[in-house]
Protein backbone atom coordinates (compact mmCIF):
# COMPACT_ATOMS: atom_id res chain seq x y z
CA UNK A 1 0.00 0.00 0.00
CA UNK A 2 1.21 3.67 -1.23
CA UNK A 3 1.63 6.42 1.52
CA UNK A 4 -1.22 8.03 -0.41
CA UNK A 5 -3.49 4.80 0.33
CA UNK A 6 -2.32 5.21 3.68
CA UNK A 7 -3.10 8.71 4.33
CA UNK A 8 -6.66 8.29 2.62
CA UNK A 9 -7.47 5.44 5.08
CA UNK A 10 -6.81 8.15 8.16
CA UNK A 11 -10.14 9.84 9.47
CA UNK A 12 -11.11 11.91 11.94
CA UNK A 13 -12.58 10.59 14.84
CA UNK A 14 -16.10 10.71 14.88
CA UNK A 15 -16.71 11.21 11.41
CA UNK A 16 -19.03 8.43 9.44
CA UNK A 17 -16.86 7.20 6.23
CA UNK A 18 -18.92 6.76 3.17
CA UNK A 19 -17.67 4.05 0.86
CA UNK A 20 -16.07 5.04 -2.52
CA UNK A 21 -16.85 2.41 -5.16
CA UNK A 22 -15.54 4.34 -7.84
CA UNK A 23 -12.14 5.08 -5.67
CA UNK A 24 -9.82 4.99 -2.91
CA UNK A 25 -10.41 7.95 -0.98
CA UNK A 26 -13.47 7.82 0.70
CA UNK A 27 -16.12 10.95 1.52
CA UNK A 28 -16.94 11.74 5.30
CA UNK A 29 -18.82 13.49 7.32
CA UNK A 30 -18.15 14.99 10.56
CA UNK A 31 -20.85 16.53 12.77
CA UNK A 32 -19.74 19.28 15.52
CA UNK A 33 -21.76 22.22 17.33
CA UNK A 34 -24.22 22.03 15.02
CA UNK A 35 -22.43 22.19 12.23
CA UNK A 36 -21.84 19.08 9.52
CA UNK A 37 -18.86 19.43 6.91
CA UNK A 38 -19.05 17.21 3.96
CA UNK A 39 -15.10 15.74 2.57
CA UNK A 40 -15.60 14.23 -0.94
CA UNK A 41 -12.82 12.77 -3.49
CA UNK A 42 -11.95 15.15 -6.41
CA UNK A 43 -12.54 13.02 -9.25
CA UNK A 44 -15.93 13.94 -10.76
CA UNK A 45 -16.98 10.12 -11.08
CA UNK A 46 -16.10 9.33 -7.74
CA UNK A 47 -17.67 12.56 -6.59
CA UNK A 48 -21.03 12.37 -8.47
CA UNK A 49 -21.95 8.62 -7.17
CA UNK A 50 -21.01 9.38 -3.47
CA UNK A 51 -23.02 12.72 -3.22
CA UNK A 52 -26.01 10.61 -5.30
CA UNK A 53 -25.53 7.94 -2.85
CA UNK A 54 -24.73 9.38 0.15
CA UNK A 55 -24.65 13.00 1.16
CA UNK A 56 -28.00 13.85 -0.99
CA UNK A 57 -30.04 11.44 1.67
CA UNK A 58 -28.32 13.08 4.40
CA UNK A 59 -28.95 16.84 3.33
CA UNK A 60 -32.24 15.57 2.88
CA UNK A 61 -32.46 14.59 6.95
CA UNK A 62 -30.15 17.76 7.68
CA UNK A 63 -32.47 20.28 5.65
CA UNK A 64 -36.23 18.68 5.30
CA UNK A 65 -37.43 21.44 2.71
CA UNK A 66 -37.62 20.10 -0.91
CA UNK A 67 -35.74 22.18 -3.03
CA UNK A 68 -36.57 22.51 -6.72
CA UNK A 69 -35.41 24.37 -9.51
CA UNK A 70 -36.22 24.89 -13.26
CA UNK A 71 -33.60 25.74 -15.94
CA UNK A 72 -34.63 28.08 -18.75
CA UNK A 73 -32.39 28.28 -21.65
CA UNK A 74 -31.70 31.50 -23.83
CA UNK A 75 -29.96 32.21 -27.16
CA UNK A 76 -29.55 35.17 -28.71
CA UNK A 77 -28.87 37.61 -25.47
CA UNK A 78 -26.04 38.21 -23.74
CA UNK A 79 -26.02 38.04 -19.64
CA UNK A 80 -26.09 41.97 -19.16
CA UNK A 81 -29.02 41.98 -21.50
CA UNK A 82 -30.82 39.36 -20.14
CA UNK A 83 -30.28 40.50 -16.44
CA UNK A 84 -31.76 43.98 -17.69
CA UNK A 85 -34.86 42.23 -18.95
CA UNK A 86 -35.75 40.79 -15.76
CA UNK A 87 -34.36 43.23 -13.00
CA UNK A 88 -37.43 43.54 -11.75
CA UNK A 89 -37.97 39.79 -10.75
CA UNK A 90 -34.37 39.45 -9.60
CA UNK A 91 -34.97 42.74 -7.13
CA UNK A 92 -38.51 41.56 -6.12
CA UNK A 93 -37.31 37.77 -5.62
CA UNK A 94 -37.60 35.81 -2.38
CA UNK A 95 -38.71 32.24 -2.96
CA UNK A 96 -38.51 31.62 -6.04
CA UNK A 97 -34.54 32.84 -6.60
CA UNK A 98 -33.33 33.56 -9.79
CA UNK A 99 -29.56 32.98 -10.63
CA UNK A 100 -28.39 33.88 -14.26
CA UNK A 101 -24.95 31.96 -15.56
CA UNK A 102 -23.47 33.46 -18.71
CA UNK A 103 -22.52 30.23 -21.23
CA UNK A 104 -20.80 31.14 -24.78
CA UNK A 105 -23.50 33.04 -26.84
CA UNK A 106 -25.78 31.69 -24.35
CA UNK A 107 -27.25 32.73 -20.97
CA UNK A 108 -28.68 30.08 -18.37
CA UNK A 109 -31.24 30.84 -16.03
CA UNK A 110 -32.18 28.66 -12.77
CA UNK A 111 -35.23 29.39 -11.00
CA UNK A 112 -34.90 27.87 -7.49
CA UNK A 113 -37.55 27.15 -4.75
CA UNK A 114 -37.91 25.87 -1.40
CA UNK A 115 -41.08 24.55 -0.14
CA UNK A 116 -42.40 22.16 2.55
CA UNK A 117 -43.17 19.58 -0.42
CA UNK A 118 -42.20 18.95 -3.99
CA UNK A 119 -45.97 20.31 -5.27
CA UNK A 120 -45.70 23.53 -3.46
CA UNK A 121 -41.99 24.23 -4.83
CA UNK A 122 -43.48 23.58 -8.43
CA UNK A 123 -46.23 26.05 -7.60
CA UNK A 124 -43.74 28.59 -6.41
CA UNK A 125 -41.91 28.49 -9.90
CA UNK A 126 -44.62 27.57 -12.67
CA UNK A 127 -45.88 31.59 -12.95
CA UNK A 128 -41.80 32.86 -12.42
CA UNK A 129 -41.50 30.79 -15.22
CA UNK A 130 -44.26 32.03 -16.86
CA UNK A 131 -43.32 35.66 -17.02
CA UNK A 132 -39.58 34.62 -18.32
CA UNK A 133 -40.79 32.88 -21.06
CA UNK A 134 -43.74 36.27 -22.17
CA UNK A 135 -40.43 38.55 -22.14
CA UNK A 136 -38.11 36.07 -23.85
CA UNK A 137 -40.64 34.52 -26.20
CA UNK A 138 -38.55 32.23 -28.97
CA UNK A 139 -35.05 33.39 -27.92
CA UNK A 140 -35.73 30.25 -25.06
CA UNK A 141 -34.49 27.07 -26.61
CA UNK A 142 -35.66 24.87 -24.24
CA UNK A 143 -36.64 24.36 -20.50
CA UNK A 144 -35.59 21.31 -19.60
CA UNK A 145 -32.00 20.89 -17.90
CA UNK A 146 -30.40 18.15 -19.80
CA UNK A 147 -31.24 19.60 -23.17
CA UNK A 148 -28.68 21.38 -24.85
CA UNK A 149 -29.07 23.15 -28.16
CA UNK A 150 -28.20 20.82 -30.70
CA UNK A 151 -30.61 18.43 -28.82
CA UNK A 152 -33.42 21.14 -29.67
CA UNK A 153 -32.39 21.41 -33.15
CA UNK A 154 -32.77 17.64 -33.84
CA UNK A 155 -36.26 17.89 -31.79
CA UNK A 156 -37.03 20.48 -33.96
CA UNK A 157 -36.09 18.72 -37.35
CA UNK A 158 -37.87 15.48 -36.34
CA UNK A 159 -40.85 17.09 -35.63
CA UNK A 160 -41.39 19.05 -39.00
CA UNK A 161 -39.50 16.12 -41.18
CA UNK A 162 -36.68 17.89 -42.26
CA UNK A 163 -33.44 16.90 -43.40
CA UNK A 164 -30.30 19.25 -42.89
CA UNK A 165 -26.77 19.79 -44.53
CA UNK A 166 -24.08 21.77 -43.21
CA UNK A 167 -21.22 23.47 -45.16
CA UNK A 168 -18.46 24.83 -42.79
CA UNK A 169 -15.56 26.99 -43.65
CA UNK A 170 -13.93 28.30 -40.29
CA UNK A 171 -15.50 25.86 -37.21
CA UNK A 172 -14.14 22.92 -39.70
CA UNK A 173 -17.09 20.45 -38.95
CA UNK A 174 -17.91 21.71 -35.47
CA UNK A 175 -21.15 22.79 -35.99
CA UNK A 176 -21.98 19.03 -38.17
CA UNK A 177 -20.01 17.40 -34.78
CA UNK A 178 -22.69 18.78 -32.31
CA UNK A 179 -25.31 17.58 -34.03
CA UNK A 180 -24.32 13.92 -34.93
CA UNK A 181 -23.39 13.89 -31.22
CA UNK A 182 -27.03 13.27 -30.21
CA UNK A 183 -28.71 10.65 -30.51
CA UNK A 184 -31.00 9.91 -33.41
CA UNK A 185 -29.67 12.61 -35.32
CA UNK A 186 -29.52 10.28 -38.78
CA UNK A 187 -32.63 10.65 -38.94
CA UNK A 188 -32.49 14.26 -40.05
CA UNK A 189 -28.87 14.54 -40.48
CA UNK A 190 -27.80 14.37 -44.29
CA UNK A 191 -24.17 15.33 -45.09
CA UNK A 192 -21.68 17.51 -43.94
CA UNK A 193 -18.79 19.55 -45.74
CA UNK A 194 -16.17 21.01 -44.73
CA UNK A 195 -15.07 23.89 -47.50
CA UNK A 196 -12.02 25.36 -46.14
CA UNK A 197 -10.33 26.45 -49.58
CA UNK A 198 -12.19 28.31 -52.12
CA UNK A 199 -11.38 25.43 -54.57
CA UNK A 200 -13.22 23.13 -51.94
CA UNK A 201 -16.13 26.09 -51.91
CA UNK A 202 -16.23 25.97 -55.88
CA UNK A 203 -16.39 22.15 -56.18
CA UNK A 204 -18.14 20.90 -53.54
CA UNK A 205 -20.75 23.52 -52.94
CA UNK A 206 -20.97 25.71 -56.45
CA UNK A 207 -20.13 28.45 -54.90
CA UNK A 208 -19.11 30.55 -58.21
CA UNK A 209 -15.58 31.88 -58.73
CA UNK A 210 -16.86 35.51 -59.82
CA UNK A 211 -18.31 35.70 -56.00
CA UNK A 212 -15.19 34.56 -54.96
CA UNK A 213 -13.12 37.05 -56.57
CA UNK A 214 -15.50 39.79 -56.40
CA UNK A 215 -16.48 39.77 -52.49
CA UNK A 216 -13.92 37.05 -50.74
CA UNK A 217 -14.04 33.55 -49.11
CA UNK A 218 -15.53 35.64 -46.16
CA UNK A 219 -19.10 37.49 -47.33
CA UNK A 220 -22.54 37.59 -47.55
CA UNK A 221 -22.54 36.60 -50.90
CA UNK A 222 -20.15 33.39 -50.67
CA UNK A 223 -21.89 32.41 -47.63
CA UNK A 224 -25.60 32.40 -49.14
CA UNK A 225 -23.82 30.66 -51.98
CA UNK A 226 -22.60 28.10 -49.67
CA UNK A 227 -25.81 27.70 -48.19
CA UNK A 228 -27.42 26.94 -51.31
CA UNK A 229 -24.85 24.85 -52.69
CA UNK A 230 -25.47 22.44 -49.48
CA UNK A 231 -29.20 21.75 -50.24
CA UNK A 232 -28.80 21.08 -54.17
CA UNK A 233 -25.41 18.83 -53.37
CA UNK A 234 -27.49 16.90 -51.17
CA UNK A 235 -31.18 17.23 -51.62
CA UNK A 236 -31.58 18.22 -48.32
CA UNK A 237 -34.55 20.67 -46.78
CA UNK A 238 -32.22 23.19 -45.27
CA UNK A 239 -28.09 23.81 -45.11
CA UNK A 240 -26.40 25.88 -42.77
CA UNK A 241 -23.49 27.35 -43.93
CA UNK A 242 -20.75 29.06 -42.24
CA UNK A 243 -17.53 31.44 -43.37
CA UNK A 244 -15.76 33.87 -41.52
CA UNK A 245 -12.17 35.01 -40.20
CA UNK A 246 -11.25 33.11 -37.06
CA UNK A 247 -7.85 34.70 -37.07
CA UNK A 248 -4.87 35.43 -35.59
CA UNK A 249 -4.06 36.70 -38.98
CA UNK A 250 -6.84 38.95 -41.00
CA UNK A 251 -8.48 38.95 -44.18
CA UNK A 252 -7.82 42.03 -45.88
CA UNK A 253 -9.07 44.87 -44.85
CA UNK A 254 -12.11 42.24 -43.12
CA UNK A 255 -11.51 42.36 -39.26
CA UNK A 256 -10.70 38.94 -36.90
CA UNK A 257 -14.43 38.01 -36.06
CA UNK A 258 -15.81 38.44 -39.09
CA UNK A 259 -18.28 35.49 -39.51
CA UNK A 260 -21.35 35.16 -42.39
CA UNK A 261 -23.98 32.41 -41.24
CA UNK A 262 -26.27 31.19 -43.64
CA UNK A 263 -29.50 29.36 -43.85
CA UNK A 264 -31.23 28.07 -47.04
CA UNK A 265 -34.60 26.87 -46.00
CA UNK A 266 -37.68 27.03 -48.31
CA UNK A 267 -35.86 28.30 -51.47
CA UNK A 268 -34.98 31.33 -49.26
CA UNK A 269 -31.47 32.01 -47.89
CA UNK A 270 -31.23 34.30 -44.76
CA UNK A 271 -27.61 35.76 -44.16
CA UNK A 272 -26.73 37.10 -40.69
CA UNK A 273 -23.42 39.30 -40.01
CA UNK A 274 -21.54 39.07 -36.78
CA UNK A 275 -18.04 40.16 -34.99
CA UNK A 276 -17.42 38.22 -32.40
CA UNK A 277 -14.64 38.74 -29.78
CA UNK A 278 -11.55 36.76 -28.25
CA UNK A 279 -9.42 34.45 -29.41
CA UNK A 280 -9.74 31.69 -32.83
CA UNK A 281 -11.29 28.98 -30.17
CA UNK A 282 -13.66 31.51 -28.71
CA UNK A 283 -14.69 33.05 -32.33
CA UNK A 284 -15.24 29.70 -33.92
CA UNK A 285 -17.46 28.54 -30.45
CA UNK A 286 -19.70 31.35 -30.93
CA UNK A 287 -19.89 30.77 -34.12
CA UNK A 288 -20.99 27.21 -33.40
CA UNK A 289 -23.96 28.13 -31.16
CA UNK A 290 -25.34 31.29 -33.52
CA UNK A 291 -25.16 28.97 -36.55
CA UNK A 292 -27.15 26.24 -34.41
CA UNK A 293 -29.40 29.25 -33.22
CA UNK A 294 -29.87 30.61 -36.99
CA UNK A 295 -31.12 26.85 -37.97
CA UNK A 296 -33.45 27.03 -35.10
CA UNK A 297 -35.03 29.87 -35.16
CA UNK A 298 -35.17 29.25 -38.87
CA UNK A 299 -37.65 26.06 -38.54
CA UNK A 300 -39.81 27.92 -36.23
CA UNK A 301 -40.59 30.74 -38.59
CA UNK A 302 -41.29 28.74 -41.41
CA UNK A 303 -42.91 25.75 -40.14
CA UNK A 304 -44.73 26.80 -36.82
CA UNK A 305 -47.83 27.07 -37.29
Amino acid sequence: ITDNNWKQALVPEGCKVLDNHNGTAPGLIMEKDGKTAILLPGPFNELKSLFLDEVSPCLQKLQPEVIRSQMIKICGHGESQVEDQIKDLIAAQTNPTIAPYAKTAEVHLRVTARAADDETAKSLIKPVVKEIKNRFGDDIYTTKEEETLEMAVVRLLKKYELTVTTAESCTGGLIAGRLVNVSGASEVFREGFVTYSNKAKRKILDVSKGTLKKYGAVSEQTAKEMATGGVFATDADVCIAVTGIAGPSTEGDKPVGLVYIACYMKDKVKVEEYHFKGNRDKIREQAVVKSLDLLRRSILANYRG
